[in-house]
C-alpha cells in the first residue's frame, strides 16, 4: 500500500470522513460523514417539507449535531496526524530515526524528543495563521500571515460599520482562503526542516515574484486562487481572462442586486464553477504546454462601446433609483411612485431580457447555412 500523506489527510479532513478514507479508516469514514451529512440531509427535508420559521428549535439542534461531528472529526484526523499512528507510524518513525539527515538531526533521545515536541507546538500553532512559522524561526513568514488575516479581518468589519452595511462581510470568504494556505504552508515548512532543509525566511509575496522569475507557478497556489473567479488565471499570467471573469462574477452580483433580479441567482453559481473548472484546465496544461491568453468573449475587446452603453444605463438606473424617485414620493405622496416602480420594473426588465433572448435564439436558428445540394 502507498504511503499516506499527513498533509493530504488533514486538508481532506475538512470534508467529515474523506480524510479518514482517505488512509482507510472505513468504518469511521461512514461514521463522520453520516453522523454530519445525515442531520444536513434532514435539516434540508425539513425546511422543503414544513418551512423555516415553523421548526427553527430542532434545525438549530441538527445543525450543532452536524458542526459537532465535524469538529470531532478534524480533531480525531489531527492527534492521528500529530501523533504518528495508523498509517502514519511508519513514517513518523522513518522520519525521527531514519535517512542520514533525519539521523544526524535526532542523534539522542533527548533531540528525539525535542523535535516530537517541536512538531506538536508547530501543528497546534499553525491553526492560528502565521504562530506556526513563529515557532519555526520564520519571523517575516510568520508575521506575512497573521498581518494578512487578522488586518484583512479588521479593515472588513472596519468598513462594513462605518459604511452600516452588511454586504461588505461577503469579503469574509477571503479569510478561509489565507487560513488553510497558511495552515498547508506551516506542515510543509516544518516537514522540509525535518528533513534537514534550510528554511528560506521570507513573505509569500516574494515566493510569488520568484515563481515568475523563475518562470513556474505553484500549481496548489494557482488552485487555491482559483476560489475566487478570475484569481487563478491572473495568477498564471492569463491577464485578459481573468479580468473578464473576475468582472463578469462581481458585476453580476451587483447588478442583481442593485436591479433586484433575484430570478437570476442561479447564474452566480454557474459563473463560478465555469470560472474553478477552467482554470483548473489550464493549471494541468502548465507546464506541457504555452499558455494562451484568450478572452472568454472577443466580442468585447471590439465592441467597448457597448460596455460603455450598459455601464451608462446602470448609472442612470442608480441616479434615477436614489435620487429621481425620493424627489417624486416628496412631491407626489399619494401616488407612491418609487414602491409602483420597483414592483413593476423587475418584471419589465426580465420579460425584456427573455423576449429578447428568445428572439435572438430564433433568429441566429433560421441564418443557417443552406445545404449545397439544395440550392
Amino acid at each position: 500500500m502507498p504511503s499516506k500523506h499527513p498533509i493530504t489527510a488533514l486538508l481532506l479532513s475538512l470534508i467529515p470522513g474523506l480524510g479518514h478514507l482517505y488512509i482507510n479508516r472505513i468504518i469511521r469514514a461512514f461514521f463522520y460523514a453520516a453522523s454530519f451529512f445525515g442531520p444536513l440531509l434532514l435539516a434540508f427535508l425539513i425546511v422543503v417539507a414544513k418551512g423555516l420559521h415553523r421548526y427553527e428549535g430542532p434545525l438549530i439542534i441538527l445543525i450543532g449535531i452536524a458542526l459537532l461531528a465535524a469538529a470531532i472529526n478534524l480533531l480525531d484526523m489531527f492527534i492521528t496526524v500529530v501523533g504518528g499512528r495508523g498509517p502514519f507510524a511508519e513514517r513518523a518513525r522513518q522520519s525521527s530515526y531514519g535517512g542520514d539527515a533525519q539521523e544526524s538531526y535526532y542523534a539522542d533521545p533527548a533531540q528525539a524528543s525535542y523535535g516530537d515536541n517541536e512538531r506538536v507546538n508547530t501543528i497546534l500553532l499553525s491553526f492560528i495563521p502565521g504562530l506556526g512559522h513563529l515557532q519555526l524561526g520564520m519571523m517575516q513568514r510568520g508575521l506575512a500571515f497573521l498581518i494578512a488575516f487578522f488586518g484583512a479581518l479588521t479593515m472588513i468589519v472596519f468598513v462594513a460599520s462605518v459604511t452600516n452595511s452588511d454586504r461588505f462581510i461577503v469579503f469574509l470568504g477571503v479569510l478561509p482562503i489565507i487560513w488553510l494556505y497558511s495552515l498547508f504552508d506551516c506542515i510543509q515548512q516544518l516537514q522540509r526542516k525535518r528533513q534537514g532543509e534550510v528554511l528560506l525566511d521570507r513573505t509569500f509575496l516574494e515566493d510569488f515574484q520568484a515563481s515568475r522569475e523563475d518562470g513556474k507557478r505553484s500549481k496548489v497556489l494557482a488552485t487555491f486562487l482559483s476560489i475566487v473567479p478570475g484569481a487563478g488565471h491572473l495568477y498564471l499570467g492569463l491577464q485578459k481572462r481573468g479580468l473578464q471573469l473576475m468582472i463578469a462574477f462581481f458585476l453580476s452580483i451587483y447588478i442583481l442586486d442593485v436591479l433586484r433580479l433575484s430570478i437570476f441567482l442561479f447564474l452566480i453559481p454557474i459563473l463560478w464553477f465555469y470560472s474553478f473548472f477552467d482554470a483548473l484546465q489550464h493549471i494541468s496544461k502548465q507546464g506541457q504546454e504555452p499558455l494562451k491568453d484568450v478572452p472568454i468573449v472577443d466580442w468585447l475587446v471590439n465592441h467597448q462601446k457597448w460596455v460603455g452603453v450598459v455601464l451608462l444605463g446602470l448609472g442612470l438606473y442608480y441616479l434615477t433609483d436614489e435620487m429621481l424617485l425620493t424627489a417624486l414620493d416628496r412631491w407626489f405622496p399619494k401616488e407612491q411612485i418609487s414602491i409602483l416602480f420597483h414592483r413593476y420594473f423587475q418584471t419589465v426588465v426580465v420579460s425584456i431580457l427573455l423576449i429578447g433572448g428568445g428572439l435572438r435564439l430564433l433568429a441566429g436558428g433560421s441564418r443557417r447555412p443552406m445545404d449545397p445540394k439544395k440550392r
